[in-house]
């Protein structure tokens, strides 16, 4: 668990490709968003009630279900938590017609959405799919937190599919939209595995466009 003045981060890890699940709750109103029902519901419950005692009272709501991006992935639990929360969901614009489980509210680049306590920031970053999004948080009083997806992790930017035209969107998107607009100890948190910070990847953004993956 990551715990900032105003909000707990907690996360999960499921299914056989390690996906992290993560799970934000307003310390002060008990709002949550979950982020990638990615797969495992128990293991999503289980995250849920752990969030829920970061609640004032231990009495919280997940507002909303968002998913980064539409691949099979990240949506094997969507359903149960719809079914079991009662929240809405929300994805990329582009993403959603892909994403079976219906999902009404389509995220575009740059809108911020409210929540009681906090407040989440769209980024868009189109190439791993054409609608994926991050999600950040600025924490008033520490680092940012950004949410990314499979579109950067440590080492690289998520799998293009040996695209070029896909991963010049990509490269673009994060190196304008993140790199070029976040500072360094902003800490990024993947889709898959172990978190890092833009300012350790920073270092390697010629060395990814010159390899092109």
């Amino acid at each position: 668990m990551i715990e900032t003045t105003d909000l707990t981060i907690r996360s999960v890890s499921v299914g056989e490709m390690d996906n992290n699940v993560y799970l934000l709750t307003s310390k002060s109103s008990g709002d949550q968003v979950l982020i990638d029902a990615a797969d495992d519901f128990p293991a999503i419950r289980k995250l849920l009630a752990e969030g829920a005692a970061d609640a004032p009272g231990g009495k919280a709501q997940v507002k909303l279900i968002i998913t980064t991006h539409s691949h099979w992935d990240h949506v094997r639990a969507l359903a149960e938590a719809v079914q079991a929360t009662g929240a809405p969901t929300a994805a990329g614009t582009e993403d959603i017609d892909a994403i079976e489980v219906p999902t009404k509210i389509a995220l575009d680049h740059g809108e911020i959405r409210w929540f009681d306590g906090f407040e989440l920031e769209v980024i868009k970053l189109r190439g791993h799919t054409p609608g994926s999004v991050a999600l950040l948080y600025r924490d008033p009083h520490g680092p940012a937190h950004l949410f990314t997806g499979d579109s950067l992790f440590p080492g690289g930017l998520g799998n293009t599919r040996k695209d070029p035209a896909r991963f010049a969107s990509l490269y673009h998107d994060v190196v304008e939209r993140v790199f070029a607009y976040l500072p360094d100890d902003t800490v990024v948190h993947p889709g898959h595995g172990k978190g890092t910070t833009l300012g350790a990847e920073r270092p390697h953004l010629q060395e990814w466009k010159e390899r092109g993956w």
